[in-house]
């Protein structure tokens, strides 16, 4: 890969991961919340598809696969304390992914993941505040 070519990939990373968090800041409620984070979630895989190393594109993939199950388990759950469950496998599915992108030395997906990983605490502090405001 050439330097201008990684430069270009690295800047177009950037502008993109500025965008979604602008987006991720603004006030919305749960589902648009969470909606946002899934949408996140397939930006990043396409993303990470475009890296060089498949052993890390693999890896990332998976943790990727892992988090969005966990959403889509996030979203069905109806009992409060399978809600916190899921939830708290949901962060550490999230904070896997950031630990495994920084061990990788792929700092310039870092910062999405990072991203993805704050987003995932708030959908999953929606979801159980849902949860116990119906109790």
């Amino acid at each position: 890969m050439t330097k201008k070519k990684n430069g270009l990939g690295k800047f177009l990373l950037g502008a993109g991961v500025g965008a979604a968090l602008g987006v991720l800041f603004a006030p919305k409620k749960g589902s648009e919340t969470r909606e946002d984070l899934k949408k996140m979630l397939d930006d990043f895989i396409a993303k990470v598809k475009n890296i060089d190393v498949d052993e890390v594109r693999e890896a990332v993939e998976l943790k990727i696969a892992e988090i969005q199950d966990g959403l889509a388990n996030l979203d069905k759950e109806t009992v409060l304390e399978e809600a916190k469950k899921q939830a708290k496998k949901l962060q550490k599915a999230a904070n896997d992914l950031v630990e495994y992108t920084i061990e990788k030395g792929t700092p310039y997906i870092e910062k999405s993941a990072n991203a993805i990983k704050e987003k995932v605490i708030e959908v999953s502090k929606q979801v159980i505040k849902k949860l116990e405001e119906k109790k």
